[in-house]
């Protein structure tokens, strides 16, 4: 896939209650529908919180007693988890005529990709196999483990929702779930997987990677 330039506005945050942030990314996106702000990428973490789809399994869902809120999302995908430590990305991004979400998000899987790599971290996006669950996220190539959620929808022709990359938090709250409904999905994170992360640094990657200033 060669990708087309596409340079985006970048507007940084540090730690954002997840409910302040949707209602942040909601008039995001209705500026970005009347044409008042460029696409954007936004970063910014979140306190401990699990996010689910419309099609999350209640069999998928964390015991409530381990104390981590569960919120409902508009966006696709299944369930996640957000922390500090985790780099989140909301990309509110106009799509180009015949341009549907899922081909979007195959670009926001490379430009992460490339991220990672620029990070010393050698990362994959997978080909959803014939008749299986969409597979959408980033996976290092050569553990096999799942270190970028995605989840992302669009309205008029706008995205909202974005990727969720795990730079060094804590990963056990992962393991109180059945993330991205993959029952067999082992997450992992840049700290896990080469010793050492900096925010700082990979927010940089990032934004670089998606051509955002």
């Amino acid at each position: 896939m060669t990708m087309q330039e596409r340079p985006l506005a970048l507007v940084q945050d540090d730690l954002v209650d997840y409910d302040k942030a949707m209602e942040r990314m909601a008039a995001l996106v209705g500026e970005r529908q009347e044409d008042e702000r460029p696409d954007t990428l936004w970063l910014l973490s979140h306190p401990a919180v699990f996010t689910i789809g419309k099609r999350t399994l209640t069999e998928h869902l964390p015991d409530p007693t381990h104390g981590i809120p569960v919120v409902t999302t508009g966006r696709g995908g299944q369930l996640t988890y957000h922390g500090p430590g985790q780099l989140v990305g909301y990309l509110i991004v106009k799509l180009r005529t015949g341009e549907g979400v899922v081909d979007y998000i195959r670009e926001v899987e490379l430009r992460l990709v490339e991220a990672l790599d620029k990070l010393g971290v050698a990362a994959e996006r997978r080909d959803t196999p014939p008749g299986s669950e969409l597979l959408t996220g980033v996976w290092t190539r050569g553990t096999g483990r799942k270190i970028v959620s995605i989840g992302m929808r669009a309205s008029r022709s706008v995205t909202s929702h974005g990727f969720a990359l795990n730079v060094d938090g804590d990963l056990t709250p992962w393991d109180l779930a059945i993330p991205c409904g993959m029952p067999d999905v082992e997450m992992t994170s840049i700290a896990h997987e080469i010793g050492r992360a900096s925010m700082d640094e990979t927010r940089t990657a990032v934004a670089h990677a998606f051509e955002a200033s």
